[in-house]
């Protein structure tokens, strides 16, 4: 509990919360204070101390979120300048992580992350189910758009749909879990492709722009958007696509898809586990 002096213009009579803490010094201190015509005690949770705690650990964590594959290794200044923290506090929070295992820093004086985070990750790793990070967002994506939503990863010269939410529309592009179609048409096939051939000029026009479209490509009656999913570490770990009946799927409804697709694909660059490289 902590204890404030204020000014007021009359006496106060004796509170629980007084004559709880009514011992030895602090006592007396409170008596003195309680007689006087200019000051009064009162006495006030101890919110601020947990605030302070909360703003250390926030601290904490935003230094350890500064590190990514561009910044792996920091001085005291860059990591102050990524956070916008005072250089004190980053030293002594920086020496509390290191202390934990957190952080390390080398003969070099830079910071790099510790061996505690990658134990941490390595739980999480372990217990992580990709079905449970991919079908939020295809639902998310048949909720935008109303259209079929689809998780591909690459396996030979084919693409297996790994996770599909179907359309809710009576008339849709249908397909199961597990169905393998070819790698070199369709929009999450020439996503894929682009991304296992980069001599190739037409896989780097699809890398540059983010996305592809297909209209009719593999079937004539469907069209699709696709975006490639990409990890920490830029490795691809699929393709994102949202495909629907070719004439239900016009500019608008495409460019309408491309936006929300590039979003969860984004969101799923902090979920998922690097892959190992």
């Amino acid at each position: 509990m902590f204890w404030r002096l204020e000014p007021s213009s009359s006496r106060l009579t004796r509170s629980q919360s007084y004559s709880d803490v009514q011992n030895g010094a602090l006592a007396s201190w409170l008596d003195s204070c309680r007689h006087s015509d200019y000051w009064f005690c009162t006495a006030e949770p101890e919110v601020s101390m947990v605030r302070k705690g909360v703003d250390a650990v926030a601290r904490a964590l935003a230094i350890l979120k500064a590190f990514d594959p561009e910044r792996a290794a920091m001085t005291l200044t860059e990591i102050a300048d990524a956070t916008d923290l005072y250089k004190s506090t980053v030293l002594r929070l920086a020496a509390s992580l290191e202390a934990d295992g957190f952080l390390v820093r080398g003969t070099d004086r830079l910071f790099r992350p510790g061996p505690e985070l990658w134990r941490l990750g390595a739980l999480y790793q372990r217990g992580l189910d990709l079905g449970d990070l991919i079908r939020p967002s295809l639902h998310r994506l048949v909720e935008a758009t109303g259209e079929t939503a689809s998780f591909y990863i690459a396996e030979g010269d084919e693409r297996i749909c790994l996770y599909r939410v179907n359309s809710p529309r009576s008339v849709r592009h249908h397909l199961e879990e597990g169905q393998r179609l070819p790698i070199d048409r369709g929009a999450a096939g020439r996503v894929l492709t682009a991304y296992r051939d980069s001599a190739s000029a037409d896989g780097k026009k699809v890398r540059d722009r983010g996305f592809y479209v297909s209209i009719g490509e593999r079937d004539p009656e469907v069209a699709a958007a696709a975006v490639p999913v990409i990890d920490v570490h830029g490795q691809l770990r699929g393709a994102l696509s949202v495909s629907a009946i070719r004439t239900r799927f016009d500019a608008d409804a495409r460019k309408a898809a491309i936006v929300v697709l590039k979003s969860e694909a984004k969101a799923l660059i902090g979920l998922l586990p690097a892959s190992e490289r």
